[in-house]
């Protein structure tokens, strides 16, 4: 398990965005843009994975406003 299997999604997301902009200004040299680019993927699995996990509980709710159990 990684570390970032235990960011919130918040804390994800918000590096996540700073990676894209330390990779969009072209200035790194390869290797470290290549790392983060690496990182960034993970980081964009991980968010991926919170969001659908978040709907599937959304499209659970019940009538009552009860979550169903999964």
């Amino acid at each position: 398990m990684s570390d970032v299997d235990q960011l919130p999604f918040e804390t994800a997301y918000a590096e996540l965005q700073q990676i894209v902009t330390q990779l969009e200004s072209g200035e790194l040299p390869l290797d470290d843009s290549v790392s983060l680019y690496e990182r960034g993927r993970v980081l964009s699995a991980h968010c991926q994975s919170l969001l659908d996990q978040a709907e599937l509980r959304v499209t659970q709710l019940a009538a009552d406003g009860r979550v169903e159990p999964l």
